[in-house]
């Protein structure tokens, strides 16, 4: 599968488990469509992978920890008093800037290697 938000790092343990992080930040309008990517994502380790998620020490073929921020900005109508050298401050509401969602995926080696399969290109 094609992904244009979610590039993923993978760190791979001896034994060929290992875990996928990837971390995409959009603006609100983009939002949908990153959460489709992930949605995506997910439907495929759930459909491939009925065993998980959960702790892979306890026999599960993989986990997930998904975290999600918003970036927001608030507007200040801002006003002198002068003598008294000070300012006085009125919010104007404010506005989301930016969502940051953050995926984290852990699995076996048989999850791992069909991952890579699945979503991550060589680039070579």
């Amino acid at each position: 599968m094609e992904l244009q938000y979610l590039t993923f790092d993978f760190s791979e343990a001896d034994d060929g488990s290992g875990g996928f992080d990837a971390m995409a930040s959009v603006p609100p309008r983009a939002l949908p469509a990153l959460e489709e990517e992930i949605a995506q994502v997910l439907d495929w380790a759930y459909a491939h992978f009925p065993e998980g998620p959960g702790p892979l020490d306890e026999s599960f073929t993989w986990d997930v920890d998904l975290q999600a921020t918003s970036e927001s900005s608030t507007q200040q109508r801002v006003r002198y008093v002068p003598g008294a050298r000070r300012f006085e401050r009125e919010s104007m509401g404010s506005e989301t800037l930016r969502h940051t969602l953050t995926l984290t995926l852990a699995g076996n080696a048989d999850f791992c290697a069909a991952f890579r399969d699945a979503f991550i290109r060589d680039e070579d």
